[in-house]
This record gives C-alpha cells, sequence and structure tokens, in this order.
C-alpha cells in the first residue's frame, strides 16, 4: 500500500502532504510558514489541496521548538469593562491575527498580584511578547522581563523607571481642552470626578484639570477634584452637591465614571445641560443616542491598538538583535462637541 493512502490510520505528517502534493517538505515548510516570495499559485494550491485532503494538523510543539517562537502573544488588560480596553484590544487581536498569530487575552481588574500571575503564567507559555495595561505595582517583574528580553510594550499606563515601548493618550491637552470649552459657554464651578490617582492616565487628567483651571484664572477647589472607588462616586456627589457653592459642569474621567455621575444625575432629577454640563473621557458608542447627546473626549482606540500590534511585532522579530531604543507614543484626543455641554438643549428625562 502507497504512504499517502495509509495516512488515515496514523497522525498525517508534513511528509505526506509533501509526497501527496507532488513538492518537497521544505516547501510546504515554506507554506505553512506563509513565505510565498518564490512559490507559484499552483504549487500553492497543490498544497492547500493536500492539507485539506489529509486533514493535516501542523505540530504547533515542534514548530515552536524549531523556530523558538509560538506565535502567541499576550494581552494583560486592567479593566475589560472599559469600552477604551475592549476597543484597543480588538484592535491588537486583528492586527496579529492578519500576521498568523494567536492571542491570549488576561484581565486582572486593577489587582497587582493576579497582573503577577497571569505574567507568569504567559512566561511559562513562552508566548512571544506582552501587550500590558500596567497596574504599576509590579516594577520587579516589568524589570525581569526585560531583562530575560521578553519583548513588553506598555499601553494607556506609563510605567517610571522602566524603559520600554509604551503608547498613550495625551490626557493633559484633553482635559486642557475640555475645560477651555466649558468655560467658554460660561461655566466657572467645574468639577472632575477620576477613579483613584493610581495610574499616570488618570493623574494627567487631573493635572490637565489644574493647569486649564489656573491659565483661566479660576478656582480648582479641592472639594471639585474627586478621586475615589467606582462605588464611592454617587457619595461623594451627595456631598458636593449638597454644599451652596456646587459646580455647574462636570468631566467625568471613563465611561464607568460617567455611568455613576449618570445615576446620581437621574436620582437627584438633575437636568443635563440646563443645570449640569458633562463631558467624558472615553470612547462612547452610544454618544449620539441619549437626551440630550454626550460631548465625550474620543480616544483613537483602533489606531493605539493597531501600532501597538506593530511595535510588539517588529520587537519579536527582531528576535533580541540590534533592537530599537525604546519608543514612547503620545496619541493626541478629539473632543467631540454635542448637546450635554452646551446651554441650549432639551434635559435628560
Amino acid at each position: 500500500m502507497r504512504r499517502n493512502e495509509n495516512v488515515s490510520s496514523n497522525k498525517v505528517t508534513m511528509a505526506d502532504v509533501a509526497e501527496k502534493a507532488g513538492v518537497s517538505k521544505s516547501t510546504v515548510s515554506q507554506y505553512l510558514n506563509k513565505r510565498y516570495e518564490y512559490m507559484g499559485a499552483e504549487t500553492k494550491k497543490k498544497i492547500e489541496q493536500a492539507i485539506a485532503e489529509l486533514d493535516y494538523q501542523p505540530n504547533v510543539v515542534a514548530r515552536s521548538l524549531k523556530q523558538k517562537r509560538t506565535s502567541t502573544i499576550g494581552i494583560i488588560v486592567a479593566n475589560i469593562m472599559h469600552s477604551f480596553s475592549t476597543e484597543i484590544c480588538r484592535a491588537i487581536e486583528d492586527y496579529f491575527q492578519e500576521h498568523g498569530i494567536n492571542v491570549i487575552l488576561c484581565n486582572t481588574d486593577e489587582d497587582a498580584e493576579k497582573e503577577k500571575r497571569y505574567i507568569e503564567m504567559l512566561q511559562a507559555k513562552q508566548v512571544d511578547g506582552i501587550i500590558l495595561f500596567p497596574t504599576g505595582k509590579n516594577n520587579a517583574i516589568y524589570k525581569k522581563l526585560r531583562k530575560q528580553h521578553t519583548p513588553i510594550l506598555f499601553i494607556d499606563r506609563k510605567v517610571e523607571g522602566i524603559k520600554s515601548d509604551t503608547i498613550v493618550a495625551n490626557n493633559e491637552a484633553a482635559v486642557f481642552e475640555a475645560i477651555e470649552h466649558l468655560a467658554k459657554q460660561g461655566h466657572a464651578k467645574i468639577a472632575i470626578v477620576t477613579a483613584p490617582l493610581l495610574i499616570s492616565s488618570r493623574i494627567e487628567r487631573m493635572e490637565g484639570y489644574r493647569k486649564a483651571m489656573k491659565k483661566l484664572g479660576l478656582e480648582p477647589k479641592p472639594e471639585f477634584m474627586i478621586h475615589c472607588e467606582i462605588s464611592q462616586i454617587r457619595g461623594r456627589l451627595q456631598s458636593l452637591f449638597a454644599e451652596a457653592d456646587k459646580p455647574t459642569a462636570i468631566i467625568a474621567g471613563n465611561d464607568l465614571v460617567m455611568l455613576e455621575i449618570l445615576a446620581y444625575v437621574k436620582e437627584n432629577r438633575i437636568q443635563i445641560p440646563n443645570e449640569l454640563a458633562l463631558v467624558v473621557f472615553d470612547n462612547i458608542r452610544f454618544a449620539d443616542l441619549l437626551t440630550p447627546t454626550l460631548t465625550t473626549i474620543s480616544q483613537p482606540s483602533a489606531k493605539m491598538g493597531r501600532t501597538a500590534g506593530e511595535l510588539l511585532h517588529e520587537r519579536i522579530q527582531a528576535g533580541g538583535q540590534a533592537e530599537p531604543a525604546p519608543r514612547e507614543l503620545v496619541f493626541d484626543c478629539k473632543l467631540i462637541v454635542r448637546e450635554s455641554s452646551s446651554a441650549s438643549t432639551r434635559p435628560i428625562n
């Protein structure tokens, strides 16, 4: 019995595919690794048909050992519930799928210990690289990754003292622009609400607020600068609006903060924007469906995610040889003005 007629009872090998397609094993290997530069269309078609007919499954482990790569990368997200994080992850995954690289997605819930365990798990799986939304609390591990020449990239957040590729938004400038917009609408009492100031993006947004208020000659009152756990936001707003001197405009630091503000507004029948103007820092898909429509600070999440994929892929392909110096790319945001920060529109019901 000929070899290719007996493969059904044994594990199909690359040699079986080569024999059936009438080509060499090296040609099949080039096909599997997507090296088509010197391969004719007819040859590709024969190999493709042979693989389909024999139901050939490449030995990923063996190929990984030979190439010293696993064709897998890890993404460690701080909080997958943020729409911005989800959009970035989708763009990264799309990029690597185009290049035949698999993605393992991990969610830390801003927990440093959980982040540590995920990093160790990804290292055990010998992923080719890691993209992190870092908690910023595992510097020793980040340094260890760098020392081991594991390609890593930080996104959305900077980590002081760690030299690594970093992709962030221009948070400070974006909030500065939002404050200027609100001031032009006649607002002088402007508040800002964020989650705890434990990461660079939130710190930068608060700094943008301070700088804009100072430049405009407005008083950045401490009670107007709220930074607390999401679960505490409504209580803090209750205290703030119980005062005689209450804000007439508010900036929400992200989408989850926005939901708490909207819940408080609804509970207390506060009319937006007639009684309170609202600007949200994040990409809110339903921003133009609310009544009134929502003014947002939009981050270029898809572009940031794809760029992250490109930079990490470049590091992986370099294989530790002739690596360029760590790069920090800062992406500008866009203020999209809608009804919630305007002086004339219908209130939220």
